[in-house]
C-alpha cells in the first residue's frame, strides 16, 4: 500500500468527491494542502481576500449543484473569519466542507500564537467537526466528514494542524459511500389515508410550498387543481414554487403581498410542503395543518400540526394524490388569483420613475432588471430591502436560480455569492442585488472578482443608510438612529478596483445603464442611488406596527425632523 501525506490524502479525497475548487486565504499552516492542490490537474485554490467571502462563495456553488463544496482557513484568525459564512451555509443545508487548520501540533494547548480550538469554535454551525492529530486518522476523518456534509446536507469540518498536514501514512484507495442528493422517503399508507380525509374535509384549503418542492412541481400542481388550493410560496421555495404555477399566489410574511397573505390566513385547512417557514403570526389560528418534511424535528415547530408526515414532498405527493376528492368549489382559489393579480397590477405601478427626478424608486430598478436579465439568469441578493425587491419583482421562470441568506439572514453575501455561483457556471449571467451596508461590509470581494476576472454584474441599491433596520425602527415608534451611511460613489470605487463602474440617479437614464453594464465583458458594477424613505410593506399591518409607527412620527416632528415624514410622504404617497 503506498504512503501519502495526510495533505495528499485529503486532496485526493476532496477530488474523487468531485470537487474542483476550494476558496480560501493562505497561510503558512495551510502550506501542506495549498502546495499539493498546485501540483493537480482538476482542482484549483480560488483566492479570496477574506474567508468569510470563500464560505459564502462555497455556499453559492453548493447550492446550485446539490454537490460537495469546500473552503478553508489557516489557523486563528484565518478559520475564525469562515464562521459567519458557514454559518449561513448550515442554516441553508447546503454541503460544504471546511478545512480549518491549526497551530503546530505540539503547541496545542500553551496559548501559542493565534491559538484558537476550532472542534469546538465550530460545533454549532457543523454536522461534523474533528481535529486530525495523528495522521493514522487521515483517511476515516476526510472521509467522514465528506459523508457528512452529503448525507446531512450541511456544513463539515476538518480540523488540521500544520505539521500534521505534511505527515505520511498508509493511503488506500479512496471509498466514499453513494449518498443521493434527495431523500424519496414515503409516509406509511395508514398517515397518507388520515391526511387526505383532513384535506378533503376541508372548506378553504391553502398550500404554502417550500425549498422542499424542488423536484415535486408536477405533483404540486396537481395538488393544487384536486384541492382548489392557492399556493403560497416561502422565500427559499421561489425558484421551484413560481415558475409555470396558476396556482402560485405569492409570499406571505415580511416579504409577502396581500393576495399570499390572505390566502393562508383565510384557510380553515393548510397543507405544508417542505417549508421550515419561521414567522407564527403569519399562520392562522384555528386552521387544520398537514405538515410534509423529509425531518421530522420540523414537524410542528412553526404551529400546531394535526397530521405530520415524515417523507419526501414529490414522493408523499404522489401517494396522496389518489385518496384526494376533487372538488368543484374553487371561490378560495379564485379570489387568491384575484388578489395576485391585483398585487402585479399595483406592484407595476409602484415601480416606475419620472426622467430628471434625483433619485431612484428601488422597484424601478427591480423591475428593470427582471426585464433585462436573461432567461436562465443566476440571481443573489443581500438582506433587507434588496431581498424585498428580489421577492417582489424578480420572476422565476424554471431557468433563473435565487441565492441568498434567506434563513441565517446575514449582511454581505451577495457579492460573494456571486462569484461562487459565476465560476460554476461560465458563460452564465450572474446579477447580485446588493444593499450599500452589504457590498461595503465586504468590499474586499471586488478585489477577488478582480483578480479572478470574474464576470459578475453589482446592482447596488444606495440609499445612504440600513434601510431596512430603519423601517423597524419606524415601526417600533423610534427615530432611527446609528442608520445613515455616508457612503463614496460605488461606481467610482468599482473604477478604482479594477471593474467597470457606473451611477446612476436620473429614472430616464437608468435602462440605458443597466443595458450597458449587463451587456459588458467583465465585471460591472452599478451605483444606483435609490430613495431612502422609500417604504417596504409587508401584507397586513397590525395594530401595533400602527401605533409604533404614528410615534414614530410624533417624534420626528418633536426632535426637529419633520423633513423626513414631507419626503417619506413625497416618496410613498403622491405617486
Amino acid at each position: 500500500m503506498p504512503k501519502k501525506s495526510v495533505a495528499e490524502i485529503i486532496v485526493d479525497t476532496l477530488q474523487a468527491a468531485g470537487v474542483r475548487r476550494v476558496f480560501g486565504v493562505v497561510g503558512d499552516s495551510l502550506n501542506g494542502i495549498t502546495d499539493t492542490i498546485r501540483t493537480r490537474e482538476g482542482i484549483e485554490f480560488i483566492a479570496v481576500r477574506h474567508e468569510e467571502g470563500g464560505a459564502f462563495a462555497a455556499g453559492a456553488e453548493a447550492h446550485l449543484t446539490g454537490d460537495l463544496a469546500v473552503c478553508a482557513g489557516s489557523c486563528g484568525p484565518g478559520n475564525t473569519h469562515l464562521i459567519n459564512g458557514l454559518f449561513d451555509c448550515h442554516r441553508s443545508r447546503v454541503p460544504v466542507l471546511a478545512l480549518a487548520a491549526q497551530i503546530p501540533s505540539v503547541e496545542i494547548g500553551t496559548g501559542y500564537f493565534q491559538e484558537t480550538h476550532p472542534e469546538r469554535i465550530f460545533k454549532e454551525c457543523s454536522h461534523f467537526c474533528e481535529l486530525i492529530s495523528t495522521p493514522e486518522q487521515a483517511v476515516r476523518t476526510i472521509e467522514s466528514a465528506v459523508a457528512a456534509a452529503l448525507g446531512q446536507r450541511g456544513v463539515a469540518v476538518v480540523v488540521l494542524p500544520g505539521d500534521v498536514a505534511y505527515l505520511e501514512t498508509d493511503a488506500p484507495e479512496v471509498r466514499l459511500p453513494t449518498l443521493g442528493h434527495h431523500s424519496t422517503a414515503r409516509p406509511a399508507e395508514a398517515d397518507i389515508r388520515q391526511a387526505a380525509t383532513l384535506l378533503n374535509a376541508g372548506e378553504k384549503v391553502a398550500i404554502l410550498a417550500g425549498i422542499g418542492c424542488a423536484g415535486a412541481h408536477a405533483e404540486l400542481l396537481l395538488a393544487a387543481e384536486a384541492l382548489k388550493a392557492p399556493v403560497v410560496q416561502s422565500l427559499r421555495g421561489k425558484e421551484f414554487v413560481e415558475p409555470n404555477n396558476p396556482y402560485a399566489v405569492g409570499l406571505t410574511g415580511l416579504l409577502g403581498m396581500p393576495a399570499g397573505y390572505h390566502a393562508l390566513m383565510d384557510a380553515d385547512t393548510i397543507l405544508m410542503l417542505g417549508t421550515d417557514f419561521p414567522y407564527r403570526q403569519f399562520f392562522p389560528e384555528d386552521a387544520r395543518v398537514v405538515q410534509v418534511d423529509t425531518r421530522p424535528e420540523h414537524i410542528g415547530r412553526r404551529t400546531r400540526v394535526e397530521i405530520g408526515l415524515v417523507g419526501d414532498v414529490a414522493e408523499t405527493l404522489r401517494a396522496l394524490l389518489p385518496h384526494l376528492t376533487p372538488r368543484a368549489d374553487s371561490a378560495h382559489l379564485e379570489e387568491a388569483q384575484q388578489r395576485h393579480r391585483d398585487d402585479r397590477a399595483h406592484l407595476a405601478e409602484l415601480a416606475t420613475g419620472e426622467a430628471g427626478d434625483t433619485s431612484l424608486h428601488p422597484q424601478h430598478v427591480a423591475r428593470l432588471l427582471d426585464e433585462l436579465a436573461a432567461e436562465n439568469a443566476i440571481f443573489t441578493c443581500d438582506v433587507g430591502t434588496p431581498t424585498i425587491w428580489a421577492a417582489r419583482y424578480l420572476s422565476m421562470n424554471g431557468q433563473r436560480r435565487l441565492i441568498g441568506s434567506f434563513v441565517h439572514g446575514s449582511m454581505a453575501n451577495a457579492v460573494s455569492q456571486a462569484y461562487g455561483a459565476a465560476l460554476v457556471e461560465p458563460g452564465r449571467q450572474v446579477i447580485a442585488l446588493c444593499g450599500d451596508g452589504g457590498v461595503a461590509m465586504l468590499l474586499s470581494e471586488l478585489l477577488t472578482i478582480r483578480q479572478h476576472k470574474i464576470p459578475v454584474k453589482i446592482i447596488v441599491f444606495n440609499n445612504s443608510a440600513l434601510s431596512f433596520v430603519e423601517l423597524e425602527m419606524k415601526a417600533a415608534g423610534l427615530l432611527d438612529y446609528g442608520t445613515a451611511l455616508d457612503n463614496p460613489d460605488f461606481g467610482a470605487v468599482a473604477e478604482a478596483a479594477g471593474l467597470k463602474g457606473y451611477r446612476v440617479q436620473d429614472p430616464g437614464q437608468l435602462e440605458g445603464v443597466l443595458r450597458e453594464a449587463l451587456a459588458h465583458d467583465g465585471p460591472a458594477l452599478v451605483d444606483a442611488v435609490v430613495k431612502r424613505q422609500e417604504l417596504s410593506m409587508p401584507p397586513s399591518i397590525d395594530r401595533k406596527q400602527a401605533q409604533g409607527f404614528g410615534l414614530y412620527a410624533v417624534r420626528a416632528l418633536m426632535n426637529g425632523r419633520g423633513s423626513e415624514l414631507l419626503e417619506l410622504a413625497k416618496t410613498n404617497l403622491f405617486r
